[in-house]
């Protein structure tokens, strides 16, 4: 947090530990390619939360990522888990807002769920440490 890094697509997936306040979290970035989303399930087991990274300016791909949510939240051992939706790259123009977002994700008809949607930028860290502030007040 509070750095800029370089990174690529993830393939496969990705472990790291990471502190945030008081919290560690153990952080599985799960890649996003259709061959690799199969094998999400096998990461849910003692899942806390999710956060769920949307590129807000891919309209074409939103209702995918909605199909893919929508999925992974109906997994018995996420059924407790709180979802935290990042509306990533709203540096860039043309970004869907985070209500747009919500709707296209269909985030209002999730029932017995906590969740929450912030606004982001990862390349500026705007919109990042409320989200996590958000997760560590639900995790309490």
């Amino acid at each position: 947090m509070g750095e800029v890094v370089t990174t690529i697509p993830t393939i496969g997936f990705n472990v790291e530990t990471l502190q945030y306040k008081n919290i560690k979290f153990q952080v599985w970035d799960l890649g996003g390619q259709t061959s690799i989303r199969p094998y999400w399930r096998c990461y849910y087991a003692n899942t806390d939360a999710v956060i769920y990274v949307v590129d807000s300016v891919d309209r074409d791909r939103v209702s995918t990522a909605k199909e893919e949510l929508m999925a992974m939240l109906e997994e018995d051992e996420l059924k407790d888990a709180s979802l935290l939706v990042f509306a990533n790259k709203q540096d860039m123009s043309g970004a869907m807002s985070a209500a747009e977002v919500s709707e296209a994700l269909g985030l209002s008809t999730l029932k017995n769920r906590e969740w929450t949607i912030y606004k982001t930028s990862a390349v500026k860290g705007e919109g990042l440490t409320e989200g996590l502030d958000w997760l560590i007040n639900q995790m309490q």
